[in-house]
């Protein structure tokens, strides 16, 4: 990205507006209203809005089911059967993956359990896990719970990394460092591939070669990078990976999750893993036969039919992101974080209210940027809901600002940016 001489005015924004080729995208989503205006919705880091094409996708399912009935599994274009399938191609562009390394299902949590049945087989030597500290509490509470199934005791086999004293980041090079250290007892590093609270996103390419050097697997969490950041999950050489399609993918909320592992294990049909029918080979699933014999790749860790519905409203969301383009998408998510991130810091300038915790650099980081707020709190917080800004709290002090380059524009930021100043002068 070349260097963009921001400024604060409602003119430049408005210029950035003109030249920018995803503008038009705003116009395909539906936005909350806030005391009778439209938001200023900064929140896709927690739940996307929904894309106005969802109706005619569900309207042509329900069709298919009134018109049809069960013969719908089969029958017609849509035949619910290979539903999975329209998905593939678009999640594989997003997660730098292989079609067939892909696949849409279950919720986050539970495909987080049935990935750790196949790559969390601890033994007396090697049991141990490295997350990031802080981590989300579904990934903290399914880590707890797999490492006392296998008869261990989190406290000894979890092992969670910190930043240094007085940091907000992790360094990369104390994640490398940590997982040498333990290169003896390491069974997996599963961390977030973007950390939800600080905005940081991990080299997940490194952590996943050094985890390889010691004879570990490497998995990751991709709730807040999945959609987000730049993926090359295959080129990495991940060995598996999960992700939610509600925040980023903008597909509705609690919607169909997906799974990627890595194509190294697509016919290892000795993995472990918890069967189930639609993961069973296809020419041969009707047959309703004992003895599980997997479909090749992530489709193979399936368990239940499709959730056709579901699917319905994930497609138009991935539809739009075909139609905008991945390298699009992170050309305007840089120039457009890179302004929220200008305009806070003109505003805050070294007062020390304001402390953004995000890493500076544009490849450490999403579209999100978390904001320390050490005057004021959440009067300030409640203030800029009152003015029409949705963001996110976290307690004790951070607020998350997620502005989404599918639907947010420099005149979002602008407006933002003016609502913070006035916040200031009166709260803080």
């Amino acid at each position: 990205m070349s260097k963009i001489q921001f400024e604060y005015s409602e003119k430049f924004a408005r210029e950035m507006d003109l030249k920018d080729p995803l503008s038009q995208f705003q116009n395909q989503f539906y936005f909350p209203q806030i005391n009778d205006k439209k938001a200023i919705y900064l929140c896709g880091n927690s739940l996307g809005l929904q894309p106005k094409s969802v109706k005619n996708h569900l309207d042509r399912e329900l069709k298919n089911w009134a018109e049809m009935g069960v013969d719908g599994h089969f029958d017609g274009e849509d035949a619910w059967f290979f539903a999975k399938n329209r998905s593939k191609p678009a999640l594989a562009d997003i997660l730098g993956a292989m079609e067939h390394e892909v696949v849409a299902m279950n919720n986050l949590s539970v495909n987080l359990h049935l990935l750790m049945v196949s790559f969390y087989q601890p033994t007396k030597e090697r049991f141990k896990i490295i997350v990031e500290a802080g981590a989300f509490p579904s990934d903290q509470y399914m880590l707890e719970s797999q490492v006392k199934f296998h008869g261990y005791d989190p406290a000894e086999a979890i092992i969670e990394l910190s930043p240094r004293l007085g940091e907000h980041i992790l360094r990369t090079e104390d994640i490398i460092s940590t997982i040498h250290g333990n290169a003896e007892q390491l069974a997996l590093v599963n961390m977030s591939g973007l950390q939800y609270y600080t905005g940081q996103i991990f080299d997940m390419k490194s952590i996943t070669a050094a985890a390889h050097q010691v004879g570990a697997y490497a998995g990751f969490d991709l709730a807040h990078a999945a959609g987000n950041a730049p993926l090359s999950l295959h080129d990495w050489d991940v060995d598996f990976a999960t992700w939610c399609s509600y925040k980023y993918m903008n597909s509705g909320p609690g919607n169909v999750s997906g799974i990627f592992v890595h194509e190294r294990f697509a016919n290892q049909t000795e993995l472990p893993r918890f069967a189930g029918w639609w993961g069973h080979t296809q020419e041969e699933r009707f047959k309703m036969e004992k003895g599980f014999i997997p479909m090749h790749g992530a489709d193979g860790w399936q368990l239940s039919n499709s959730d056709v519905l579901g699917l319905a409203v994930h497609q138009a969301s991935l539809e739009i992101f075909q139609e905008a383009g991945i390298k699009n998408l992170r050309d305007k998510s840089e120039k457009l974080t890179g302004y929220l991130e200008y305009l806070i810091e003109q505003i805050s300038g070294d007062s020390g209210v304001l402390e953004i915790i995000t890493p500076k650099n544009p490849s450490e980081r999403g579209c999100q940027l978390s904001l320390l707020i050490n005057r004021g709190g959440k009067a300030v917080f409640d203030e800029w809901y009152d003015q029409g800004v949705v963001g996110d709290w976290r307690n004790p002090n951070v607020i998350r600002l997620a502005p989404t380059p599918l639907y947010n524009s420099f005149l979002d930021v602008f407006r933002f940016a003016q609502i913070l100043e006035q916040s200031l002068k009166k709260f803080a």
